[in-house]
């Protein structure tokens, strides 16, 4: 794992982190943050515009499936994708 995907989970975990409620302490890079109802349909439209402000690219349609967007892991996986790494 090279230090700019660190980075970018570092700032999404923060991130995650920050946005919700629940035991903080049971969320790892790995948890599955909608079926464990971490985020929401509301928290997904903010995990979307923090992904895109904060990392410069683009979440097309096409993009939208859950396999890009279930845990921080998958995420940093899918930012790593479009910005061409």
């Amino acid at each position: 794992m090279d230090t700019i995907e660190l980075s970018i989970k570092k700032k999404l975990r923060e991130y995650v982190l920050s946005e919700t409620l629940g035991d903080k302490k049971k969320i790892s890079d790995e948890t599955l943050i909608f079926r464990e109802g971490i985020f929401n349909s509301m928290g997904f439209v903010m995990i979307l515009t923090y992904i895109q402000e904060t990392f410069g690219i683009e979440v097309l349609d096409s993009d939208l499936v859950e396999e890009n967007f279930e845990s921080i892991n998958a995420i940093a996986e899918f930012i790593n994708k479009k910005q061409g790494k």
